[in-house]
C-alpha cells in the first residue's frame, strides 16, 4: 500500500513579546510553519505575494479560481484557520529579510525572518506574559483578596513575570541572586535561581531539571504550595525529556509586615 511520504520539521522557540521584533529562520525551498504557543492565529500582516486566507476582497474578475497576486510580495501564505497556525514561503530571489506581523486576539508579534537554505521548519511564538496561570480565581488566597479582581494587580503580576524571563528587570524590583537546591521530587533537581521582590509581589525563578529515566509532565498547580499566597505559575516547557530542565517563573503576594 502506498503511502504519502511525511514532512520532517525542525522546531524553533522564539519568546516573544507585544510590540518587540524577534528573528527567527525562513526556509527559501520549503513552507515555515507558524504558531502561537497557547492561542490561535486571528491574522497575519506583510508584504504578502498570495493567500489563501480569506481577506473579503474578491479575486480579479470574480473568479474564485484565481488568486490575487501582490507582484511586489515577499511571502506565499497560507492558513490553517482549524488549528489557528499558518504556513509561509519565501518568493523571489532577494536576500534581504522580511518583516511579518502575526496577531492573537491579545497581541500583535513581530518577527524578523532571515531567509535560510533549511528543511520545512516550525516557528513557536511564546509570550512569557501570556502563560500566566491565574490560580483558581474562585478562592480568595489567605489574605482575604480575591485573585484575579484587580486589573492593576494583573498588570503587574504579567510585567514581573516578562521581568523575571527577559533578565530586564525594572528598578523598583529587587533581585536576589539565591542559587540554592530546593527539595521538590525525587525524579527532579530543583534550584531556586533568583528572587524578585516589589511592586507589592515577590517573583521566584526556579530551574527544574528531569534527573528521571522517563518523560516527566509539569503542570503548573503542582506548584501551588498552600499558606505560599500564590498568585501564579509560569512553565516555560511542560514537558522534560531526561536530562532536560525548564524555568519555572512563581509569583505570590508580598507577605503583610
Amino acid at each position: 500500500m502506498a503511502t504519502a511520504p511525511s514532512l520532517v520539521t525542525a522546531l524553533q522557540l522564539v519568546e516573544a513579546r507585544d510590540g518587540v521584533s524577534v528573528e527567527a529562520m525562513v526556509s527559501i525551498k520549503e513552507p515555515t510553519r507558524i504558531r502561537i504557543d497557547g492561542a490561535p492565529i486571528t491574522d497575519v500582516f506583510g508584504n504578502i505575494y498570495s493567500s489563501n486566507c480569506a481577506n473579503g476582497t474578491p479575486p480579479p474578475n470574480n473568479s474564485q479560481n484565481i488568486p490575487t497576486i501582490n507582484p511586489t510580495g515577499e511571502l506565499v501564505l497560507e492558513c490553517d484557520k482549524d488549528k489557528g497556525e499558518v504556513y509561509i514561503r519565501p518568493v523571489g530571489k532577494s536576500t534581504k529579510p522580511i518583516n511579518l506581523f502575526v496577531s492573537s486576539a491579545k497581541a500583535t508579534y513581530t518577527l524578523l525572518l532571515h531567509r535560510s537554505d533549511t528543511p520545512a521548519d516550525t516557528i513557536v511564538i511564546r509570550d512569557p506574559s501570556a502563560r500566566l496561570l491565574k490560580l483558581d480565581n474562585a478562592n480568595p488566597n489567605p489574605s482575604g483578596m480575591s485573585l484575579g479582581t484587580s486589573a492593576n494587580h494583573i498588570r503587574a503580576m504579567k510585567a514581573l513575570l516578562v521581568a523575571m524571563a527577559s533578565d530586564r528587570v525594572p528598578p523598583d524590583v529587587r533581585v536576589e541572586e539565591v542559587n540554592r537546591l530546593v527539595p521538590l521530587w525525587l525524579e527532579a533537581r530543583f534550584s531556586l535561581m533568583r528572587r524578585y521582590e516589589g511592586r507589592g509581589l515577590v517573583g521566584e525563578k526556579y530551574l527544574l531539571q528531569n534527573i528521571s529515566p522517563t518523560l516527566m509532565v509539569l503542570a503548573e498547580q503542582e506548584f501551588d504550595r498552600e499558606g505560599a499566597q500564590v498568585m501564579g505559575v509560569s512553565i516555560e516547557n511542560h514537558n522534560l525529556q531526561p536530562g532536560e530542565a525548564t524555568n519555572v517563573f512563581v509569583i505570590r503576594q508580598e507577605a503583610t509586615r
